[in-house]
């Protein structure tokens, strides 16, 4: 039985907070904190109303090293679990060295002020967190997260060597707006308007944003999607963790109104990340257009159809080829029933919980800071079967990227 502390109570905190809810036998003392509390003790109340479980909430800045140290002292927790922003790694990182407790993240660190996600600036923790004895996990959602334990549960179990990676990313959901995100709008904007860039031959190749087209089609009859070539964060991990990489890949599905309405948009500068000026203030332009769209954790009761994750590899077993296709299906509407949220939230939230568990139960505890990928697979591929997002794995070309 363990304290916890979660930090962020957007979408994904809200998945987190009910998950762990779920298991207080692992989770016995629960503390869920944000900037607005009134967010927090709004899914309290649904916790309460839905398990009869009493959970805390508190108020605290996320970018304030002071206050965070005050409230994981005020709290004692044995584990802090971030999905604040992503700008709020590194202080949020910092107040558990402070206080010596363990961390956990769903997304690596990224400067408020320029559109650059990576892991360097985590990575140099490394030092810190291994002489303080504490464990730092990184990465511990869905994409980043479910999909690099997928590779690493593929290349323990199926391959001798992997050689390609396309993770593919298709949400075949519908919320009947006519533009909305599917996580924090900022997040999401800035992610999908960068450079892409793909891992080829030993090096990181540029290209321009949403550049590459492919037709994919899901298994379970989920349906044929358009995806487009993007960078994410798990390419820089698993390239370095799995060398005999040649190439890897990430894609995401769109629809056309989406990709519209992100055109007209960027064209008018609507996406923008430095201020400007308007009416005698600076304001981002990016962060004004959030506050127009939809909250993404409202739209779980209008959200209808599936998602489809996983990661299609080739490489080398007992000296031949062999190509392998491992996914999870989750149902929008199912996830809303459960907790409240559509299944975007839930896919990052439920890893998150379970990275959580790893650690308190020992099983993934170790000084230093670690992707996902680095840990043993097997015990999360489990739980991901026992909590919600249950998976497969195709031994077969079929799947392909046309």
């Amino acid at each position: 039985m363990a304290s916890i502390l979660i930090i962020g109570a957007g979408g994904v905190g809200q998945v987190v907070a009910h998950k762990c809810a779920q298991l207080s036998e692992i989770f016995s003392e629960i503390t869920l904190a944000s900037r607005t509390e009134s967010r927090c003790a709004l899914i309290a109340r649904q916790i309460k109303e839905s398990q009869g479980k009493v959970i805390a909430t508190a108020q605290v800045d996320a970018d304030n090293v002071p206050q965070l140290a005050a409230l994981i002292r005020k709290v004692n927790p044995d584990l802090v679990i971030n999905v604040a922003l992503p700008y709020q790694d590194l202080t949020i990182m910092d107040a558990c060295l402070e206080t010596g407790v363990d961390y956990l993240d769903t997304a690596n660190y990224e400067p408020p002020d320029t559109a650059k996600f990576e892991y360097s600036w985590q990575w140099a923790y490394q030092e810190k967190f291994e002489k303080a004895g504490l464990t730092a996990l990184l990465g511990s959602g869905f994409d980043p997260g479910a999909t690099n334990v997928f590779t690493a549960y593929l290349a323990k179990h199926y391959f001798d060597e992997i050689h390609t990676l396309d993770i593919i990313d298709v949400n075949g959901g519908d919320h009947g707006y006519p533009f909305a995100t599917n996580f924090n709008p900022e997040i999401n904007i800035r992610e999908v308007t960068a450079e892409c860039r793909h891992w080829q031959d030993g090096t990181f190749v540029t290209t321009p944003a949403m550049s590459e087209k492919r037709s994919f089609t899901c298994p379970e009859s989920i349906g044929t999607y358009n995806v487009y070539r993007m960078y994410h964060e798990e390419l820089e991990s698993l390239t370095k963790h799995y060398p005999t990489l040649k190439k890897a890949q990430f894609w995401m599905s769109f629809g056309d109104s989406y990709l519209t309405h992100l055109e007209v948009l960027g064209n008018v500068g609507m996406t923008g990340i430095a201020p400007v000026d308007f009416q005698g203030q600076k304001i981002v332009p990016l962060q004004f257009l959030k506050t127009l769209l939809p909250d993404p954790s409202t739209l779980g009761s209008r959200t209808k159809g599936k998602t489809c994750i996983g990661c299609l590899v080739s490489g080398i077993k007992d000296g031949k080829k062999k190509t392998a296709y491992i996914y999870n299906i989750c149902d929008h509407q199912a996830c809303y029933k459960e907790v409240m949220s559509q299944a975007i939230s839930y896919t990052t939230g439920v890893p998150a919980m379970i990275g959580a568990k790893m650690i308190l139960e020992g099983q993934w505890k170790k000084p230093g800071v670690w992707n996902i990928e680095q840990m043993d697979p097997d015990p999360f591929m489990a739980d991901m079967n026992r909590y919600g997002l249950s998976w497969q794995v195709i031994q077969t070309p079929e799947f392909s990227l046309d």
